[in-house]
């Protein structure tokens, strides 16, 4: 089963459009990846700080 993509991937390629380069297809799902690996930790630290809401701080 593929994953979900958490991106937009369309913000994601016009922001590097407007600095003049272009997106590899492979972009949008690697940074995707890399943003849940983010949010996981940030889960981990309000977790561990007996929080439930993730907050700033947390990433």
């Amino acid at each position: 089963m593929a994953k979900e993509i958490l991106v937009v991937g369309s913000k994601i390629k016009e922001y590097i459009k407007s600095k003049d380069c272009m997106t590899s297809g492979e972009l949008i799902p690697a940074l995707s990846e890399k943003v849940e690996c983010l949010l996981d930790k940030a889960i981990e630290r309000a977790k561990a700080n007996k929080r439930k809401t993730v907050g700033p701080q947390d990433v």
